[in-house]
């Protein structure tokens, strides 16, 4: 026995029994906002973030993606291997696409300049988008190492709150939660961008 664990076992014999404390959970699940205002108040919490909204009905998201890869003078990109090729047909012949099936080697996915996604699930109190590796989002790696990523978010995956989110989501699938571009400060305050993951973050949703 250590001497932590001697000196622990004192400290528990000296206290004696100790009730066990139930743990209340009364978390709010449900929000007084509709589906238009959580919509809204998702946009605005990304906007807080530095990350850029965009809007598209389901017919112009191709459209939409292709003017941000153009604006952003992307000429690679890498999608998932189960994104719609739909939302890619706007793309000019001179963005090379890379379909990743998992196997993409960590130096080209460094190469590219973009990588364009689907989502789980996004929360509207946090601006939190929530991917869990589903075939329109792809493993974690390719949402990390690029630069860029642009997400696109059906409206009807919004919900209010965290817990609704939590509620929905399955806890055995690797869940990754983005709230902005990846940013972190030292002790002086100074904020640095793309330490973690990308530092630019272009949200795209569909349908509000």
């Amino acid at each position: 026995m250590s001497s932590r664990d001697v000196v622990l076992a004192r400290i528990r014999s000296a206290l004696g029994p100790v009730a066990p404390v139930p743990t209340v959970r009364a978390y709010r699940r449900d929000s007084d906002l509709d589906e238009v205002a959580v919509v809204e108040r998702f946009a605005e919490r990304v906007d807080d973030y530095r990350a850029t909204v965009h809007r598209a009905d389901p017919g112009g998201v191709a459209a939409t993606i292709a003017a941000i890869l153009v604006a952003a003078g992307a000429r690679s990109v890498v999608v998932p291997e189960g994104f719609p090729e739909r939302w890619l047909a706007a793309l000019g012949d001179d963005v090379a696409v890379a379909c990743d099936g998992g196997d993409l080697p960590t130096d080209e996915l460094d190469r590219a300049a973009a990588v364009v996604t689907g989502c789980a699930i996004a929360i509207a109190e946090t601006g939190t988008i929530v991917l869990d590796g589903s075939a329109d989002q792809g493993r974690r790696a390719i949402t990390l190492v690029p630069d860029h990523h642009v997400c696109v978010v059906a409206a009807d995956r919004i919900v209010a709150t965290v817990p609704e989110a939590i509620a929905l989501l399955d806890p055995t699938r690797p869940l990754t939660m983005i709230s902005g571009p990846s940013a972190t400060s030292d002790i002086e305050l100074d904020r640095v961008e793309g330490v973690h993951g990308p530092r630019t973050l272009d949200v795209v949703i569909v349908g509000a």
